[in-house]
């Protein structure tokens, strides 16, 4: 059984460090091969040029293929793992092609695990923890109204003029601006067109008291299944956001204005542009620690009065060990990759686990990542 890790990217090097150091049979696949050879070389030197040929070559029954590439590479790579009879983990959240795999991945026995990274995969382990603890508490009841909300982001440790520092190509966060988002506001659904029309305030549960500025992402609304959310439960709020600092609005306003305006060839145009400029002004520099925040939050009332009130509070930063993005990223990507050769994970097409055993162990695991991360329970 060998693991092929395809890609080392930014987000990508602590938690193939990890599989490595652990003593697993590791291939690594990458475009450039110095870079490859920069990040691990010291720990191995079955280091290759990827190709999705030369993969699928190598590609032997039992074997496991994580991509780590962008994510329009990774149902190509599932494809060729289904060929060969191999597994196969990603971070990323599981696109529809990848879903219409389930029946195949099952038929032969194998797994494709997807969302385990930090967001989507972290939270989707909060999420699990808390609702199944409020399933289990004598507060359950199905007249309660629940409030659900889950924030997360990556921003500078010591803030910028811009309140914002890249850790990868800023042309993903910035088609991520242009995309519309769905989730539930007071039994609403609500349907934003740009984050910019929905920015709200949030108050953080962390030791010391901080502000940040939050707004929906996505569709929320496909996890009320996925998080078990029972179909009679009464759901006035449930929202899957990204999180900012403060004063981010203001200080990309110019930013949110021109993008109103860009359309067609030439707005693709404009916007590689201005990522290019970003990446020059904005980017983080050597040994520049990065922060990532994630607040996971569910809340039940009855007559009007809090019954139930958990958060999960996360903060993390860059420090020896390397960027927190990387570690909260890519070590989840690899507790995936043991429990599936540990067969902890049946044959099908998966997001991150909701088996007990595997959200406390694994909610375990990071908080070691983590200069803080606690279950807040507001009503104790």
């Amino acid at each position: 059984m060998t693991i092929h890790w395809c890609g080392t990217g930014l987000s990508s090097v602590p938690g193939l460090r990890r599989l490595i150091g652990a003593g697993y049979p590791v291939t690594v696949w990458n475009r450039t091969v110095d870079k490859a050879r920069d990040a691990v070389g010291d720990l191995t030197q079955d280091i290759r040029a990827y190709s999705l040929a030369a993969l699928t070559d190598a590609l032997q029954p039992g074997d496991l293929a994580v991509s780590m590439l962008p994510a329009d590479q990774h149902v190509a790579i599932a494809r060729a793992c289904l060929a060969k009879g191999a597994h196969f983990v990603s971070s990323s959240y599981i696109a529809p092609d990848m879903r219409d795999l389930d029946a195949a991945f099952r038929a032969a026995g194998l797994v494709s695990v997807n969302e385990v990274g930090l967001d989507p995969g972290i939270d989707h382990l909060m999420a699990h923890d808390l609702v199944a603890r409020y399933r289990a508490s004598a507060a359950c009841d199905p007249a309660n109204v629940l409030s659900f909300t889950s924030y997360c982001g990556g921003v500078p440790k010591v803030a910028n003029p811009f309140r914002y520092k890249f850790s990868w190509s800023p042309l993903g966060v910035l088609k991520a601006l242009r995309s519309p988002s769905r989730s539930l506001r007071n039994f609403t659904e609500l349907r934003v067109d740009r984050p910019w029309d929905a920015i709200s305030a949030y108050d953080a549960p962390l030791p010391v008291p901080e502000s940040f500025e939050v707004y929906p992402n996505r569709d929320s609304l496909p996890f009320l299944a996925d998080y078990r959310f029972d179909p009679a439960w009464k759901v006035k709020d449930f929202v899957r956001g990204t999180i900012r600092l403060n004063g981010w609005s203001q200080a990309w306003a110019p930013v949110f204005a021109e993008i109103e305006t860009l359309q067609g060839p030439a707005g693709d145009a404009r916007l590689a542009e201005m990522a290019a400029a970003f990446w020059r002004d904005n980017a983080y520099g050597p040994d520049e620690a990065d922060r990532v925040i994630l607040f996971v939050s569910l809340k039940a009332d009855r007559d009007g009065r809090a019954v139930f009130h958990q958060t999960w509070a996360m903060d993390a930063w860059g420090d020896a060990r390397g960027t927190a993005m990387g570690r909260l990223v890519s070590v989840p990507v690899s507790l995936a990759v043991e429990a599936v050769l540990a067969r902890e994970i049946p044959p099908g097409v998966h997001a991150a686990p909701h088996d007990p055993k595997l959200v406390k162990r694994w909610l375990g695991d990071v908080q070691t990542l983590a200069q803080y991360m606690a279950r807040v329970d507001h009503l104790a």
